[in-house]
């Protein structure tokens, strides 16, 4: 081992109560509207699956604390930033986007759009509700406004 990586020691008593947990990638596929599954959750961390159907999209955003990525699984996206911003992303292909940071995205493959999205807070731990327009107001992520559609699922389809 080189000289200048050191090894953690432990202080004090070690807690090997906490244990890992595992999850599954697998969620139902729609033909219209969007859909979200949670993956899993920790006190600082979560995954949820998102299925958006083709077209679909929400409206330009940000969330104030709370980074996230979005990893796409299957299908194709366009990503759109606050001052005309464009990056189409296909299979496999993910954005990192920092709290404050503005977004939207649009659904362009003729099947489902399958995201990853990880979010974690950020350290000030504000509230997660603070989801903000461009305009500074709020915007719900399940409004009206933000172009929320009910899913309608696929039958006997999923993602997996």
């Amino acid at each position: 081992m080189p000289d200048d990586i050191k090894t953690a020691q432990p202080q004090g008593a070690v807690d090997t109560s906490i244990k890992p947990s595992f999850f599954r990638l697998r969620s139902q596929l729609v033909d219209d509207g969007r859909s979200e599954t949670q993956m899993f959750e920790t006190e600082n961390m979560w995954a949820r699956m998102k299925v958006y159907a083709s077209g679909g999209e929400n409206t330009l955003h940000a969330h104030l604390h709370e980074d996230h990525a979005f990893i796409i699984l299957a299908g194709t996206a366009t990503f759109f930033g606050p001052n005309g911003e464009e990056k189409p992303l296909g299979r496999n292909d993910g954005i990192v986007l920092p709290a404050g940071s503005f977004y939207r995205f649009h659904a362009t493959s003729e099947e489902p759009l399958v995201l990853l999205r990880v979010g974690c807070f950020t350290k000030d731990r504000g509230d997660l509700k603070d989801r903000i327009a461009i305009d500074g107001g709020p915007l719900p992520g399940k409004s009206k406004a933000n172009k929320y559609k009910a899913p309608v699922f696929r039958p006997n389809a999923f993602y997996e």
